[in-house]
């Protein structure tokens, strides 16, 4: 059985899942969906963003001669790290995925095939179980724990396809395990998987369109409400921006409401700095919605402007908000919204200068 450590975090190339801040994963190859005589080698370089840089010829033990040191790791989340999960078709796929992934799928069509499952299991790599369609939680996590016992311990929970995410939620409690989100199908469902408790997105958005040199067409815009925007790439094809507004929606759910609702234990300086980056980036999302409101304000109200300020409600604001911001207090809160709000009303005079 896997120690405490194990099943809480797992670490996917250089990603850790399960502790600290949600995480985005681009890719999830699934060599079932290519033909049979597919060279599994071929199509893990090219999904790791390597196509034709160097050759991994399988060796005994699922080792590959030629890989680079570090090929398998990614640069973090935010950085579009190059973290392959990858699917087998049959344990014939097996020595490229030890090559060349940083975990093996269970995927959740064949979760039955015990034989597969427990040579994918023995790989030596993490393993992430995905729920068969109408699983039960009991079948889910059983099926965790098998994999847990024929490997090292290093399992990751995967709720894919139409996604519960009370079950979701209930996974993850039950088990200690980390649980991701294949948000692939619908890449707006980001947020509330993470406010469900994913530790971790899966989209698909390849490393060789997030990590190439520049983007010829520029970078997909950020569609409001999580939609994915079709046809707008200048150039690009439709899946390839579809793809790269996928990854940018699902990092702006692990963001923001990551900063939200994730608890953090950052360790050392850099960890402090993303975590404080993270909850300014949520505070910025907040200010400019907030900013918006008080220009709609401003409009509805007969004295708008600083002539119409309501300083006992503005107190009031701040009394509410020092009860769930007690280590600042009304006295320290005050200055801070009173420049919030003086903000807003600078904003709602100039745009109501140029309309």
């Amino acid at each position: 059985m896997s120690s405490t450590l194990e099943r809480h975090a797992v670490a996917v190339g250089e990603l850790l899942v399960g502790e600290g801040p949600a995480v985005v994963i681009g890719d999830r190859v699934s060599l079932r969906a290519h033909p049979a005589e597919t060279d599994a080698y071929e199509v893990l370089r090219e999904a790791r963003g390597l196509p034709g840089a160097w050759e991994a010829r399988g060796l005994p033990g699922g080792l590959a001669e030629g890989v680079p040191e570090g090929a398998r790791a990614g640069a973090g989340a935010h950085e579009g790290a190059a973290v392959v999960l990858a699917e087998p078709r049959t344990a014939a796929d097996l020595p490229a995925i030890a090559a060349l992934a940083d975990a093996v799928v269970v995927g959740a069509a064949w979760t039955r095939d015990i034989p597969l499952v427990r040579a994918a299991a023995e790989l030596g790599l993490p393993v992430v179980v995905e729920r068969r369609a109408g699983a039960p939680l009991e079948e889910w996590l059983g099926l965790a724990d098998y994999c847990a016992v024929e490997g090292d311990g290093r399992v990751i929970l995967c709720e894919r396809g139409p996604l519960d995410l009370g079950l979701l939620r209930a996974a993850r409690t039950a088990s200690g395990r980390p649980v991701l989100a294949d948000v692939s199908a619908d890449p707006g469902l980001s947020p509330a998987a993470v406010a469900a408790g994913a530790d971790g997105l899966v989209v698909h958005a390849p490393a060789r369109l997030r990590l190439a040199p520049a983007f010829p067409y520029g970078t997909p815009p950020l569609p409001r409400g999580g939609a994915v925007r079709r046809g707008t790439g200048q150039g690009a094809s439709d899946a390839e921006v579809e793809a790269l507004t996928a990854w940018r929606v699902a990092e702006e759910a692990v963001t923001v409401v990551g900063a939200l609702l994730r608890p953090e234990s950052p360790a050392t300086i850099p960890e402090c700095r993303a975590a404080i980056d993270r909850v300014d980036a949520a505070l910025a999302t907040l200010l400019e919605r907030r900013a918006a409101l008080a220009g709609t304000v401003q409009r509805l109200k007969p004295v708008g402007g600083f002539a119409g300020r309501d300083l006992a409600r503005e107190r009031a604001l701040v009394a509410r908000m020092a009860l769930r911001a007690p280590s600042l207090g009304e006295a320290r809160l005050a200055p801070v919204m009173n420049a919030v709000i003086e903000a807003g009303l600078h904003l709602a005079e100039e745009r109501g200068h140029h309309s």
